[in-house]
């Protein structure tokens, strides 16, 4: 799982929509974290935790994988014909 110690901070609205689409369609991302870690994974869900933590779930070489959403810097659609192609998360002072 992909998480931050610190407080969760939520990603604006419009970002979600990006999200529902890449899960929808089953993008190929590739995904870009706060901490400079780049993977390529497929969208499959997002989830909210009981503490309204949210996270978005990717399928990682035949592995489930959350990654908390306050965690994202970008992400790039690497799926043919994808409604969007790059999407930019805003940084988060913390």
């Amino acid at each position: 799982m992909m998480y931050s110690a610190e407080k969760y901070h939520p990603v604006d609205c419009d970002l979600h929509d990006y999200l529902e689409i890449a899960c929808l369609y089953r993008y190929m991302l590739r995904i870009e974290l706060t901490d400079g870690t780049v993977f390529d994974a497929r969208a499959v869900t997002t989830r909210t935790t009981i503490e309204k933590e949210e996270y978005l779930v990717v399928e990682r070489q035949a592995n489930s994988q959350n990654i908390r959403l306050d965690c994202l810097s970008a992400i790039t659609a690497l799926t043919a014909g994808a409604k969007f192609s790059t999407v930019l998360f805003a940084s988060i002072s913390r």
